[in-house]
């Protein structure tokens, strides 16, 4: 009883202040106090971050201490390991059998025995030895075993970053998918709506599909983590256990850490696999609009001073004011602008602009009776619906006020389709076949003419039927 009480003002004497446990590689500082290695550096690191200071005060006596005065204290270590020797000693495992303590370890059933076991027929001519002679080579195994256990689980958690990771990558991939198919798709006249709704089931069944593995690959990898924590904690306990503890059962812990085996997250591809060919629905666009397709020439009568047109009327562009040209109520003066030559009144009817690579033109319809000098406007309720291309606001539809339009691609063909009796004036990118913008419905009467104006270095062709 004596020496448990003796053992025991041992302990309360090298124990830690901070975590109140013996002290694990104890260091002392300059007031004389001692404390855990690690507890003291938990401890700094907090002031640190708090005060950002280099002294530090004793967590027991509030002295005053440098960080660089932290020692270690060996001798403090050493009796700390002769205090868990005592307690070993003291509190050691008996033989159930015959009431004696494990003094040795059978090398052979990899069993804690006693004296009189080691005589006993069932351990006669096994290899034994002293408990204390064996313990520190076992120590080192586990030891051995917890690290390897331990990579494996730091290597786990990086798969398990990784799966995170392409789980998320995965469903930015589908979300740029879906937001690229719907930017096509909304420009689709309702015969595509169809179209658009199986695209994107297909791509949320494919996004469903593949979530679900890799969060089933997700959870796998969790598992496998899980079930290394539970190992490496009771290596850990054993590896902290008096000798005998440690060498309890210790065949079977290290048979069952051994078998471990770091297992590869199962691979997936990350290529998203719905896509959706737009411009190819598109030709039925193409196909339905130039049903109504008609040829327009320009009328040199209606043409500003400063522009000048091809001898087929097909082509026009910025030139130098033209003299000597026929004094005509029809001519635009104030903005350098032409019209075509047909008019239309009723039906449907469609038409193509080249715009090429010009920076800048307006491309559309108008009435008739349009003002064309200086109290011209260009807004429906002054009888014009078009589009405009400018060099420093980029695409825009001339309605009041204009509205910015966010073209995916530069259009190098522009169809200009009109529905007389509907009211409707749209515009496409015959390039793809995609739809630019539709007017308000409108209230037409009177003629309706094709209309361009012509910026410099951008000269605009009108193509053929055929062509």
């Amino acid at each position: 009883m004596a020496s448990g009480t003796k053992t025991k003002r041992m302990k309360e004497m090298a124990a830690c202040s901070i975590c109140l446990n013996l002290m694990t590689e104890p260091v002392s500082i300059s007031c004389g106090h001692s404390y855990c290695q690690i507890c003291m550096k938990m401890y700094l690191s907090q002031i640190h971050r708090t005060q950002g200071q280099m002294t530090s005060f004793c967590p027991l006596c509030r002295a005053p201490f440098h960080i660089a005065s932290l020692r270690s204290n060996k001798q403090l270590g050493n009796l700390i390991d002769l205090i868990k020797e005592m307690e070993d000693s003291e509190s050691g495992l008996v033989c159930e059998e015959h009431g004696e303590q494990f003094q040795l370890f059978c090398e052979d059933d990899g069993q804690l025995i006693c004296w009189r076991c080691e005589r006993a027929p069932q351990h006669q001519g096994h290899s034994t030895a002293l408990v204390e002679d064996v313990c520190q080579g076992y120590k080192e195994k586990l030891q051995h075993a917890l690290t390897k256990l331990s990579q494996f689980e730091a290597e786990y958690m990086n798969q398990k970053t990784f799966m995170e990771i392409e789980i998320t990558k995965w469903k930015v991939a589908i979300e740029t998918r879906r937001q690229n198919i719907k930017s096509d798709f909304k420009n689709l006249h309702e015969f595509l709506h169809a179209e658009e709704k199986s695209y994107l089931w297909r791509l949320e069944k494919e996004e469903e599909q593949r979530l679900r593995r890799l969060r089933e690959s997700e959870a796998n990898v969790q598992q496998k983590c899980d079930e290394l924590k539970s190992q490496i904690l009771e290596l850990k306990e054993k590896c902290q256990s008096s000798g005998q503890k440690v060498l309890q059962n210790v065949k079977e812990t290290l048979s069952r850490a051994y078998a471990v085996q770091l297992e590869a997250p199962e691979p997936f591809s990350m290529q998203v696999q719905t896509a959706c060919d737009v411009a190819e629905l598109y030709l039925d666009v193409k196909e339905m609009l130039r049903c109504h397709q008609v040829g327009v020439t320009l009328d040199p009568d209606t043409a500003h001073p400063n522009l000048l047109l091809s001898k087929d009327r097909r082509q026009v562009s910025r030139g130098w004011n033209q003299q000597n040209l026929a004094v005509s109520p029809r001519r635009f003066t104030t903005f350098p602008c032409v019209l075509g030559c047909e008019g239309f009144t009723s039906g449907k009817h469609y038409f193509e602009v080249d715009v090429g690579e010009g920076t800048a033109w307006d491309v559309g319809v108008c009435m008739e009776i349009v003002e064309r000098g200086h109290g011209m406007q260009q807004k429906p309720e002054f009888g014009f619906w078009a589009i405009r291309l400018c060099t420093e606001k980029g695409y825009m539809a001339l309605t009041s006020p204009p509205t910015i339009l966010e073209l995916p691609e530069r259009p190098l063909v522009v169809g200009v389709a009109l529905d007389y009796e509907a009211g409707v004036v749209s515009f496409y990118s015959m390039t793809s076949g995609s739809h630019i913008f539709t007017f308000p419905m409108a209230s037409f009467s009177g003629m309706l003419r094709p209309f361009f104006q012509v910026y410099q270095y951008s000269p605009l062709f009108l193509p053929s039927c055929s062509e």
